[in-house]
């Protein structure tokens, strides 16, 4: 009896990677099946602003005849990706979201997708975004609302919402993301995937994001090992960055550690006031028993973050003010209701307040400095909620109005600059997803990996695919 093979969609890059090697499948047919699944699926989604067919095929053929000269470009060759439609994109246009942008193709790339360009990637698609990354949920002015694969009444979260649906439905095993606030984080956790925010400085960004000194460039993908493979891309040296930090050689190849004797600090709330959703807590602790089990230290306790919200809202909010200030009055009627409220009440922050924002988020920085010469890594969930339904900021009855409020678990990390990785964890009663974030010191990357690495390892989720694609038969 023939042995059944696995959907493509069903394999993760670095598997798809052994087969285009063997020949035991094209980077033509790659892309295709990636062009199928939008096709069947993304009506009712909502990933991708834009595909190009013709575009995604001749990258495909390109990476088959690399493949039979014997000439591959890198690690990437013949591998469908999906890009955020924040990053600049040869021969695409960058909307980020908004009515306001142009619609006319970019000239260059940015350092990211110019890192996947060489080595070989097959872009699918641009992927859906709220408008200029504001908000963690993703629908936007442009694009309308995209919808959680896992229940499409539900949120995918955001602002990367369309990388991580793209991911969970299997369009692509890998997608380009970037996050000020959670933006990879929280729809990774939402959706059921792995979304990895570096140690800022990792990661060239040029432009990628509007939120400055908040913001990294960074992988969703499946599992932990493909996001490791997109990191060593993404973290080449690129000259456009003078922030650019050195890292290690391979991300991928640092995945051979355990967690046996890490001291990792089990915070179920970061000492924070919020209510965590009793289905999330308590698949986080789980999380922290398999921890145990592994040989890790685990302490619970918290690493008193304190009240920064406020703090937060005045650096990233004060920049959403910037963004828009050159538009007139008829051009912000265009914008998302909310982002227009929110950049015109932070317009009129002085710079001595933000000043003195800007200096707490030092003391942050500091005080978990402290913090990590006591514990490796910090375990927590990566949102206290479950996916809340589509075309609202905020879950249903939730007593504030902005998104800050219920992702006070993410944003800390963009203050201090730490790398923090969602991994999957579990599922609600009716089969949403819930992540479990993982936070190491500044330059622990590799570390952060390793353990999400080995948590996936023990309590695989990669299987579980959502409704949606069973449903649609593919």
């Amino acid at each position: 009896m023939e042995s059944q093979v696995e959907p493509y969609e069903c394999l993760s890059a670095t598997e798809l990677l052994v087969r285009l090697q063997r020949s035991e499948v094209t980077a033509v047919e790659l892309a295709e099946s990636a062009l199928q699944r939008i096709e069947a699926l993304d009506d009712k989604v909502n990933a991708f602003r834009q595909i190009d067919r013709d575009m995604t095929l001749e990258m495909a053929r390109a990476a088959d005849e690399r493949y039979r000269a014997w000439q591959t470009m890198g690690l990437l060759d013949g591998i469908p990706v999906a890009v955020k439609d924040a990053f600049d994109q040869i021969g695409w246009a960058t909307r980020d979201g908004s009515r306001l942008t142009e619609d006319s193709p970019a000239t260059t790339d940015a350092p990211t997708v110019a890192a996947c360009r060489r080595h070989g990637f097959v872009p699918v698609g641009r992927t859906n975004m709220p408008e200029f990354g504001w908000k963690a949920v993703t629908d936007s002015p442009l694009t309308g609302i995209t919808r959680n694969p896992w229940n499409l009444d539900k949120t995918p979260g955001g602002s990367s919402g369309g990388s991580a649906a793209a991911v969970a439905m299997g369009v692509t095993p890998l997608a380009l993301a970037a996050d000020s606030g959670g933006s990879t984080r929280i729809p990774a956790s939402f959706c059921g995937v792995v979304g990895f925010k570096p140690t800022h400085g990792r990661a060239p960004m040029h432009p990628g994001s509007h939120f400055g000194k908040l913001s990294q460039p960074g992988p969703i993908a499946r599992t932990v090992r493909d996001a490791a493979l997109l990191l060593d891309v993404m973290t080449e040296s690129d000259p456009s960055d003078p922030r650019l930090q050195p890292g290690p050689q391979s991300y991928r190849n640092g995945l051979n550690g355990d967690v046996r004797g890490l001291r990792i600090a089990y915070s179920p709330s970061l000492g924070l006031d919020v209510e965590v959703n009793p289905e999330v807590a308590t698949a986080v602790e789980h999380v922290a028993d398999k921890l145990e089990q592994l040989g890790a230290r685990v302490v619970r306790t918290d690493p008193h973050v304190g009240q920064l919200r406020e703090t937060y809202q005045r650096l990233f909010f004060t920049t959403a003010a910037q963004m828009i200030q050159g538009y007139d009055d008829s051009a912000r009627e265009k914008l998302d209701p909310a982002l227009r409220e929110v950049a015109e009440h932070y317009a009129s922050l002085s710079a001595l307040k933000y000043l003195e924002a800007d200096t707490a988020r030092v003391e942050l920085m500091h005080r978990m400095s402290f913090f990590h010469l006591d514990f490796d890594l910090i375990l927590c969930p990566t949102v206290p909620v479950r996916p809340f339904d589509v075309g609202r900021e905020v879950p249903e009855d939730w007593p504030d109005q902005r998104w800050t409020s219920w992702a006070p678990f993410t944003w800390p990390w963009n203050m201090t600059g730490q790398p923090a990785i969602t991994v999957p964890c579990g599922f609600t009663e009716d089969g949403l997803p819930i992540g479990a974030q993982f936070i190491g010191a500044r330059h622990s990357d590799t570390q952060v990996l390793c353990a999400a690495q080995a948590f996936q390892q023990v309590f695989p989720l990669t299987a579980k695919r959502p409704p949606l694609t069973k449903e649609g038969g593919i």
